[in-house]
């Protein structure tokens, strides 16, 4: 789960790392009220869960009142890379003396933690790290060791912070670690950490991804969600306790296991490519209980969706036979009804296949095609969802 800003910086504060207050609100009226509660000048900050908002225009100075009236006005509604700002943070502008960036990921590649430190922070963060490769620190954290005292000095130094703001930058980077390890986080960035006037290090912004594998620990996470930000799709399927993620293409995918599922989608954006460039949908997991409820609730998300063409059911009968499948998809059919109007290819094998299949010819559903691989299921829902897509809207 990704944070907004505002978000960000109280997890910042509750672990010890400084960070200017600020005001959230959704309203030009209500930003003037927290600029003239908060004291003139104040930054204007368009709150979405993407990066480059200052390029986008989202991020203003407003010295006075009518300027935060003009900036607030502008943002609302700002659509920046497909993220339309529906509330802004009002917090008091500071004076940057200098700029710094200091980050903890998950290093998957490596299996490891990283921290990326600069003494050059800003906006081109990217462009630095793309020219200037050995500008940006990165040093491999041992997850048993953390980041103590020592290692956070090793980091700053690496990362070549003046000697005047060393000592703070040491306390900031083991804050950050706190938030990073205790809050369960995949990623903490601070993008800029600035020396203000009177040189002290704070942190202006700040971006926390929190692993919702972790969710069970920490119940006060929930109150951080914000459904209205994320797919309408991907929030119903976790309602109906579906593994569900929603992709950008025409052939909805149902397997069970993630490690078909994944599969299943190479083998349709391959099979794609011949027919008309379509691609997979989505990915949606049913897991081992393949029931009919269970299907139906994964059809009805899928066709739900208004980009899907065509479906491709790719199941591997295992602890839930194949004839269990099959009864599963006749029963959401039959509960669907004239709700399922799109057509779909259906592939099993594994245990119990031949009852399966009979079960699904016996009941010879018209929108129902079955193949005897997934090669040539995935190319039979590509060839449909290119036919329906040619065909003029009613």
């Amino acid at each position: 789960m990704d944070l907004y800003e505002y978000q960000a910086k109280e997890l910042f504060t509750k672990h010890g790392v400084p960070a200017p207050a600020g005001k959230v609100v959704t309203s030009v009226d209500d930003a003037v009220a927290a600029a003239e509660e908060l004291g003139l000048p104040v930054m204007v900050k368009s709150q979405v869960k993407i990066g480059g908002r200052g390029k986008a225009g989202g991020v203003k100075f407003a010295a006075t009142a009518d300027d935060v009236r003009t900036h607030a006005g502008n943002i609302l509604g700002l659509d920046i890379k497909g993220h339309v700002t529906r509330q802004i943070l009002i917090t008091p502008a500071s004076e940057i003396a200098e700029e710094y960036y200091v980050s903890f990921l998950l290093d998957r590649s490596n299996r490891t933690y990283l921290a990326m430190a600069t003494h050059e922070g800003g906006m081109e963060i990217e462009q630095l790290a793309e020219e200037r490769p050995d500008a940006l620190a990165k040093i491999q954290i041992d997850a048993i060791k953390g980041v103590d005292a020592d290692k956070a000095a090793e980091i700053a130094d690496a990362g070549k912070f003046p000697a005047e703001v060393r000592d703070q930058v040491i306390e900031v980077l083991q804050g950050l670690w706190k938030v990073f390890t205790e809050e369960d986080a995949t990623l903490v960035e601070v993008n800029p950490l600035v020396k203000d006037g009177d040189g002290k290090v704070v942190a202006l912004d700040g971006k926390v991804s929190l692993d919702d594998n972790a969710e069970f620990r920490h119940p006060d996470h929930e109150a951080l969600a914000d459904d209205t930000a994320g797919d309408p799709l991907e929030a119903r399927a976790k309602e109906l306790d579906l593994n569900y993620v929603k992709l950008d293409g025409e052939v909805g995918i149902i397997g069970n296991g993630a490690g078909l599922v994944m599969s299943t989608l190479d083998v349709v954006a391959y099979a794609g490519a011949k027919h008309g460039d379509v691609k997979p949908a989505n990915f949606l997991d049913i897991g081992g209980g393949a029931n009919a409820k269970v299907m139906a609730n994964g059809l009805d998300i899928i066709l739900g969706d208004e980009q899907v063409k065509s479906v491709f059911v790719n199941v591997f009968g295992g602890i839930t036979a194949c004839d269990e499948v099959a009864n599963g998809i006749v029963g959401a059919l039959d509960l669907l009804g004239d709700a399922a109007t799109k057509p779909l290819v259906v592939r099993l094998d594994g245990n119990r296949v031949e009852e399966g299949r009979k079960i699904l010819n016996d009941r010879n559903h018209p929108l129902v095609t079955q193949a005897e691989t997934m090669d040539a299921g995935a190319d039979m829902a590509a060839a449909a969802a290119q036919n329906a897509s040619a065909q003029p809207s009613k």
